[in-house]
């Protein structure tokens, strides 16, 4: 099965194809307001490979911008090729040799998420806590789980800089055994999306 996996929730970018005993990865500094690497590199990858027979794209949660520029691109992909197309948990797919860890991430509004993940699979989150509820909430973990980050946390010593792999998302995707997102794919909101209603103008 010829298998293209996108990743951008965070500032790692990455792109990934594997088919039988090839693994290609590409991998880059992931700006959030230019696109332009992404696209070179998928356009690179699906030049050389052709057209995949199914698109996986990590759904965070992390960055809504560059998520949504993912599904967008897997969309399009998925419409030329007649590819299957699948989502999944970023924070599922990090690059660690634990089988178990937790990730955490800053959540904006001076809060942040905690997820507990298994063999790739969520057992626990993501949930929303302020800086004070995650501290007390990593001082009752075992001294030996592993603690990652996307994001440099200072404030939470044991957390580790790693990031998604759009590689490891990859060889989830193989995985027939494993549940997926379907269409119509969005990224993981960890609270409801904040909408502005604009004023309406008063005519005198």
């Amino acid at each position: 099965m010829k298998i293209l996996a996108l990743e951008l929730s965070t500032t790692r970018g990455s792109l990934a194809w594997l088919y039988d005993n090839v693994e290609v990865a590409r991998e880059w500094l992931n700006d959030r307001q230019n696109s332009a690497a992404f696209f070179e590199n998928l356009d690179a990858l699906t030049n050389e490979f052709g057209d995949p027979e199914t698109i996986i794209v990590g759904l965070g949660p992390g960055s809504y911008a560059g998520t949504r520029i993912a599904i967008s691109a897997a969309i399009g992909l998925q419409l030329s090729s007649g590819a299957r197309l699948i989502g999944f948990p970023s924070v599922c797919a990090i690059e660690c040799d634990a089988d178990e860890y937790c990730a955490i991430g800053d959540a904006r509004r001076k809060s942040f998420f905690f997820a507990r993940i298994r063999g790739h699979e969520l057992i626990e989150g993501p949930m929303l806590y302020s800086e004070a509820e995650m501290n007390g909430k990593l001082e009752k973990l075992e001294s030996t789980m592993p603690i990652f980050s996307s994001d440099p946390l200072p404030q939470f010593e044991r957390a580790v800089v790693r990031y998604p792999s759009a590689l490891v998302l990859a060889r989830v995707a193989r995985e027939s055994s494993r549940s997926f997102f379907l269409p119509p794919l969005e990224p993981i909101y960890l609270r409801e999306p904040h909408i502005t209603v604009p004023k309406m103008e008063t005519k005198i």
